[in-house]
């Protein structure tokens, strides 16, 4: 077993020993620089908490965009892309001698990297989420409790034929047992989706006020559960 990503005090201390006559700057965690100046340094920095260089960097090396790239995540690529987007933008132009060298394979992620092409990039995204039936072409739910409360609050809603139900299934790393948590997840177009609301309200208060199963956790359209 070994470490995938050394992190940046490491990289930063490697650095150091390599290049003993360069001034090593590290910005990370708790210790986040705004700016550095103008002379010659090597700047080690995480994603978000990139110093202005005064007149721009001459070069930026974008790291470990295979392994972020890895997350199990609906919205990865677009997340790594924008904090690509957000360091190259620090590094001076071309014509002036920037460079930006990126590590990761992914052919679809990196080519929008080097065309700079945001928009085109959302736009393929976006056309893929419509073909799969997943947001933001659609809205979601998901619903999140004990696997028996969340089959029985299911069962109140008496959701159209339309909605899409996909579990419940145990979350990651959940503890066995009847009460491990499980989730739903539903997906739905965007007409029918004020019905939708209402009945994920009304079964909510409904099962609030019986208690005839554990309460469940219902969130809308986050993100983060993807």
């Amino acid at each position: 077993m070994r470490l995938v990503a050394a992190g940046a005090l490491r990289t930063a201390e490697e650095l150091g020993r390599a290049f003993p006559k360069v001034p090593v700057i590290a910005s990370s965690g708790e210790t986040v620089r705004a700016a550095v100046g103008s002379a010659p340094a090597l700047v080690v920095a995480t994603p978000g908490a990139e110093p202005v260089a005064e007149g721009g960097y001459a070069a930026a090396l974008l790291l470990d965009g295979d392994r972020m790239l890895m997350r199990p995540a609906l919205r990865a690529a677009e997340q790594v892309l924008r904090r690509w987007y957000n360091a190259a933008a620090l590094v001076r132009r071309a014509r002036d001698g920037g460079v930006v060298v990126v590590t990761a394979g992914h052919e679809g992620v990196v080519g929008a990297l080097v065309r700079w092409d945001p928009s085109g990039h959302a736009e393929r995204e976006l056309a893929e989420r419509h073909a799969l039936g997943l947001p933001p072409a659609v809205r979601s739910a998901a619903v999140t409790g004990p696997a028996a409360a969340v089959a029985a609050f299911l069962a109140d809603l008496e959701l159209p034929g339309t909605v899409r139900v996909v579990g419940p299934t145990p979350l990651e790393d959940a503890p066995p047992g009847e009460d491990a948590p499980h989730r739903a997840l539903l997906f739905f177009g965007y007409g029918p989706a004020a019905e939708v609301t209402r009945r994920l309200r009304a079964a909510r208060a409904k099962a609030s006020a019986l208690r005839k199963h554990p309460p469940v956790q219902v969130r809308c359209d986050v993100t983060d559960l993807l």
